[in-house]
């Protein structure tokens, strides 16, 4: 089983084996290891969603942890650019933050709040118990960390925020209230409470 992109595809002589989107099927794989986490999905749920063979699956993963691993760097390469998108047409960082806050909001919401967040997935199953998981659950929240770090020091450059916050420490106080939103918005929350939760989060910047 090779793996390819959708341009490749196009281009597969006769005679070679059947390939795949990766990035297709391991966006499916995010679906239903967010909703019912590692440990309750199995092979035959990954191979009905990712429209693979289970031997395929094998073949190109090694096992349900390759899958699950190789499911959590598409993830994170979707949701950075996604967040990167929502705060990148505001000038202010008191602006960005509130950006950030909303994008959050809208994910902790309605059908996708209840189907979750796979960084919060793998770090309350695989975190304690597989170091690689825990690198790559650190990483990701160093990564979001970072991105409200950098525009709390922009708003206070620009004037928008008050210089006596300390920005690490903001920062990684909204990390864990953005992390928090998402574990909330598995129990089916509306878009008018969470964005008031992101509303009352802007009182941390001043």
């Amino acid at each position: 089983m090779e793996i390819t992109t959708g341009k490749q595809q196009d281009q597969r002589p006769r005679g070679r084996p059947r390939e795949f989107d990766a990035d297709t099927a391991l966006e499916r794989a995010i679906d239903v290891f967010s909703v019912r986490g590692y440990h309750g999905t199995s092979i035959g749920d990954l191979a009905d969603v990712m429209q693979l063979t289970p031997g395929s699956l094998y073949k190109a993963f090694k096992d349900k942890r390759g899958i699950l691993l190789a499911a959590f760097d598409r993830y994170r390469v979707l949701r950075s650019t996604k967040l990167r998108a929502a705060i990148a047409p505001h000038a202010l960082g008191r602006d960005k933050i509130r950006a950030a806050l909303q994008f959050y909001a809208e994910a902790a919401c309605g059908e996708l709040g209840q189907r979750g967040c796979l960084v919060i997935a793998t770090a309350a199953e695989l975190a304690a118990s597989d170091p690689v998981a825990a690198e790559r659950v650190d990483v990701a929240h160093a990564t979001n960390e970072a991105v409200m770090r950098d525009c709390i020091l922009l708003g206070q450059s620009d004037g928008s925020i008050p210089a006596g916050i300390d920005a690490a420490d903001t920062a990684r106080a909204l990390l864990c209230l953005l992390q928090g939103m998402r574990i909330v918005g598995k129990t089916g929350r509306s878009r008018v409470e969470m964005t008031a939760v992101a509303d009352v989060a802007m009182t941390l910047i001043g």
